[in-house]
């Protein structure tokens, strides 16, 4: 499970979040990645140099460092979803010599260090093939899909299905789980008659019914944690907020949005006996590539700047775990 958005403010603004909701304890920390470093490629097991520096949060566990989501350099940036059922990588054969192969726990820091838009993504997209690898934290092959955003707010899904890969525009700037995007796109429609005005008196026969009170407009509203429900309700409220007006005002909204949709510990229980629940949500600034977020034990919005003094560095710099202790102030 898990919810991303996007968010505009100022022209020309742009910024990317998402909730982590996750049913195995995670341990995540803050990570920076210098331009030009390179690393083992998973299944060739060939080095890659990656262009471009870029911060993002992840876990290292078992020598294998994952992320779940990141903003580089150039203020592009993507997130990684569960897209359980549906999810089908490409085999190890390759289709062209000069074609990568990366393993799906590392297509993140791929793209993060290799594209300085989301057209420069399609374009490399025709020559990198995904292949799915179990990674050490569920031992199992994570379904993944991916939201990819740039500085111009153009926005993408990528899902790979047995249609092959797909990259959609995602002009509404929404994507959770399963079923597939076009699907969440076209459900949008059982939903059209939602609106934040009130309901009007009616009459049945000689009854006169009267709404409750206010929000009558929002009845039709899904209320639980499946996907498709999280994905109505994070569409409508981003469409109907008022104009933001500052990057403060995009955070705070961002936040108050995703209020809506985060999963507190024992309202989803897996097959496993296990608490499925957001365990940290995060807004990224594509323009400032700063960070803001919140972690269950912890509802303080803390921020995180990208490290710029890093940058001539050689090696990946963990700047530190992103559950810290959480204080209350005194009015």
């Amino acid at each position: 499970m898990c919810t991303a958005t996007t968010l505009q403010s100022l022209p020309g603004s742009a910024s990317l979040g998402r909730t982590m909701d996750f049913s195995y304890s995670l341990q995540p920390h803050f990570y920076f990645v210098p331009g030009n470093y390179r690393w083992t490629n998973t299944i060739t097991h060939e080095d890659i140099c990656n262009p471009y520096s870029f911060m993002g949060i992840g876990q290292e566990l078992d020598g294998v460092l994952g992320f779940f989501d990141g903003v580089n350099e150039h203020g592009f940036a993507a997130a990684a979803l569960y897209f359980a059922g549906y999810a089908k990588y490409d085999d190890a054969a390759m289709r062209d010599a000069s074609d990568t192969q990366v393993a799906s726990y590392d297509f993140l820091t791929y793209i993060l260090g290799h594209c300085t838009s989301v057209e420069d993504l399609l374009n490399q997209m025709d020559h990198i093939h995904i292949i799915g690898v179990s990674d050490p934290l569920t031992q199992t092959v994570a379904p993944l899909h991916w939201i990819a955003e740039d500085r111009t707010g153009n926005c993408v899904v990528l899902e790979l299905t047995d249609r092959g890969a797909e990259m959609f525009h995602n002009s509404i700037g929404v994507l959770a789980n399963s079923p597939d995007f076009p699907w969440h796109m076209t459900n949008l429609r059982n939903y059209m008659n939602t609106s934040p005005r009130q309901m009007e008196k009616a009459a049945w026969g000689d009854i006169q019914l009267t709404p409750f009170g206010q929000g009558g407009g929002t009845m039709s509203l899904p209320g639980g944690y499946t996907s498709p429900e999280r994905f109505v309700r994070v569409a409508y409220l981003k469409t109907h907020i008022p104009p933001l007006e500052s990057t403060e005002a995009a955070v705070i909204s961002f936040f108050q949005i995703m209020k809506s949709v985060s999963i507190p510990q024992g309202a989803v229980v897996t097959v496993r006996d296990t608490n499925d629940y957001t365990q940290y949500t995060a807004f990224i600034d594509l323009h400032t590539r700063k960070y803001f977020f919140t972690t269950y034990e912890n509802l303080q919005i803390k921020t995180v700047d990208f490290p710029i003094t890093l940058a001539l560095s050689d090696t990946i710099v963990d700047l530190g775990r992103i559950v810290q202790p959480m204080t209350f102030e005194k009015l």
